[in-house]
């Protein structure tokens, strides 16, 4: 034994705990326009031309230039069908609202996704098809990932395991999550019509994929998109399918339907779905156009349980597609929506109403083959629109790519938050973006830094990514032992060789961290006893520190106390008070004890036997 301590009295130390409380509110809005409107941006997405049918676009900066790039694999016309589309088409931007395509594989129709699969910093696709003829890998299967180079005109298969739990005939809608929170994006999509459901696959990391969630059959509408209808930061997503439009995830990949009180679907169920947080809440509300082509916005108030967010919206119109974004950039998530040769944008207020503030219109019939709203292509500092409808009369209609860009000039250097959104939740160990939009005068080269504080708008601010390209989105694992915080705020900054200008997230959002590790010490175990008239008592005493020397909350403490007869009395679970833990015997009889510890856990800690001062002491009574 390393030395005797006696413990003849216990000293109880109660604590003040100091709770720090904080107050958060929101900043005010950047200064908008008390209108916007768009003019037309189109040149060069004629080539290839298109023939009919649906499909996907999607914004991403798959050169890395600082400029979103637009992407789809095709409609019907892919690949080499009455059309030149092929493959992988991607129209590089050039930041001024023109755009040139370049198109890698023999494969196409369907729908897409954008996002860094392997974590490289390079930009990857998913894609679910139906065209699926190429005699290789990249574009023989009708559910793929593809990894990027840098370069948008690379692309290699990286695919194995998906789309082999039932799927045949065609997927389509697809989008990136990372659904289990273990750092890479995930991947969903939705069936080419009917029947081949809705599935989910994780990704491993290794061009493997492995299913965690799906189902066969159902009509489908074709639409698929991740979002968060809770508030608890976990991915969810939405479906346009007749089985149901909302699943809630439970961050291991399983999925669970919530649609509950929302109106009844059609056949195909709910159309033109887009999720997004409009009244600020944390959580994304679900838009979607009704059976008269009208445009409503529900939000998830309990589990199941939803409340219309539609006033002001028309009941009836010609809605056949709809997004979720703050086109005029004050904090609010506005709808924007398409169909039948219009294009309407309602901004909203935070509460659920809605005023509309644009409208054009497109060349008839004008159906709405793909429908996006995304980042900010030419850098004026607000959101744009690129869609794909249908124009000419039959049978010598055809697809056509329109690009329409906000058409504000911007006098001054500006950057606007656009995500994480106030009162999000994100979590430690996982992938989320970042998104913005940024006013940069005469298209200026211009670089991005983002940082982050766990402590309000205020700071100590730490490094997120340093130097990004200007395209209004980055990908962010957050570090997985990051800690908790309900008051953590972004930070972004634009720099161009004139100067620089910042926006920090207007109210904050929450980090759920990850499970504290830290280590267990023993710092002594004792034995201590007297002589009482009808014997002795014994003390078993453990204390149990972490690895600064402050007390475990909650530990358990398991010890086995041998008897001078080599009888063992084990002890479970004991809790740790005050890093103490202790039990006793009355009437020990004479000759040697020993207590031994055989285990101290604490879901939150790892306990290291090694790392201590002994695990056993004995104590002799006459």
């Amino acid at each position: 034994m390393k030395g005797k301590m006696i413990f003849p009295f216990f000293l109880l130390i109660f604590c003040l705990l100091a709770v720090r409380t904080h107050a958060s509110t929101a900043a005010p809005p950047p200064a908008s326009p008390e209108t916007i409107s768009y003019v037309e941006s189109s040149a060069g997405l004629g080539v290839p031309v298109m023939e009919s049918g649906r499909t996907e676009l999607e914004f991403g900066d798959v050169n890395g230039d600082g400029h979103p790039d637009l992407l789809s694999i095709g409609d019907h016309g892919s690949p080499f069908i009455n059309t030149g589309e092929h493959g992988i088409m991607v129209w590089f931007g050039d930041g001024a609202g023109a755009w040139s395509v370049f198109q890698y594989g023999d494969f196409g129709y369907g729908g897409l996704a954008v996002g860094d699969v392997n974590n490289d910093g390079d930009l990857d696709v998913g894609y679910g098809m139906h065209h699926n003829y190429s005699g290789t890998d990249l574009g023989d299967q009708i559910l793929e990932v593809a990894l990027g180079d840098g370069t948008g005109q690379n692309w290699m298969a990286w695919d194995d395991g998906l789309a082999t739990n039932g799927e045949t005939w065609g997927m389509f809608g697809t989008d990136f999550a990372d659904v289990d929170n273990d750092g890479d994006l995930d991947l969903a999509s939705a069936s080419f019509g009917c029947c081949a459901g809705v599935h989910v696959y994780l990704n491993q990391g290794d061009g493997t994929w492995t299913q965690s969630f799906g189902y066969l059959g159902g009509n489908s509408d074709m639409d698929m998109t991740f979002g968060d209808v809770n508030g608890d930061g976990l991915a969810d997503f939405a479906t346009a399918n007749q089985n149901g439009t909302v699943y809630v995830g439970d961050g291991s990949g399983g999925f669970t339907p919530a649609d509950g009180n929302l109106p009844p679907g059609g056949a195909l169920g709910r159309t033109g779905i887009d999720l997004g947080d409009v009244n600020g809440d944390g959580g994304d509300e679900l838009s979607f156009c009704n059976g008269s082509g009208g445009i409503e916005v529900w939000g998830m108030v309990a589990e199941g349980v939803w409340q219309s967010l539609s006033s002001g919206l028309p009941a009836s119109a010609w809605c056949e597609a709809t997004q979720l974004q703050d086109m005029n950039v004050d904090g609010f998530v506005d709808v924007a929506a398409a169909g039948e040769g219009h294009v309407g944008v309602w901004l909203g207020n935070n509460a659920g109403t809605w005023i509309p503030v644009a409208t054009f219109t497109l060349p008839t019939p004008g159906y709405i083959e793909a429908f996006r709203v995304g980042p900010d292509a030419d850098h004026n500092g607000y959101p744009d629109i690129a869609l794909i409808s249908d124009e000419g009369n039959w049978p010598n209609d055809r697809n056509h790519p329109h690009f329409f860009k906000e058409a504000s000039v911007p006098a001054a250097l500006t950057i606007s938050p656009l995500s994480p959104r106030p009162g999000a939740t994100l979590r430690a160990g996982a992938v989320h973006f970042i998104d913005w939009v940024s006013a940069v005068p005469a298209q200026a080269a211009s670089s991005v830094t983002l940082e982050l504080s766990l402590n309000g708008p205020n700071g100590p601010w730490t490094p997120i990514a340093a130097d990004l390209p200007n395209n209004g989105r980055a990908q962010w694992r957050l570090p997985p032992d990051l800690p908790a915080t309900d008051n953590a705020y972004v930070r972004y900054t634009v720099t161009t060789a004139g100067g620089s200008a910042s926006g920090t997230t207007p109210a904050p959002f929450t980090i759920i961290g990850a499970p504290v590790t830290d280590t267990m010490h023993i710092y002594g175990i004792w034995l201590a006893g007297r002589t009482l008239p009808n014997g002795a008592i014994a003390f078993s005493l453990v204390r149990v520190n972490d690895a600064d020397g402050g007390p475990v909350a909650g530990a358990a403490v398991s010890v086995a106390l041998t008897t001078p007869t080599g009888q063992v009395r084990h002890k479970q679970a004991l809790t740790a008070a005050n890093g103490f833990a202790w039990f006793y015997v009355w009437s020990a009889s004479g000759g040697a004890w020993t207590t031994c510890v055989e285990d101290v856990s604490q879901p939150a800690y790892v306990y290291d036997p090694n790392q201590n001062n002994e695990t056993c002491d004995t104590l002799v009574f006459p």
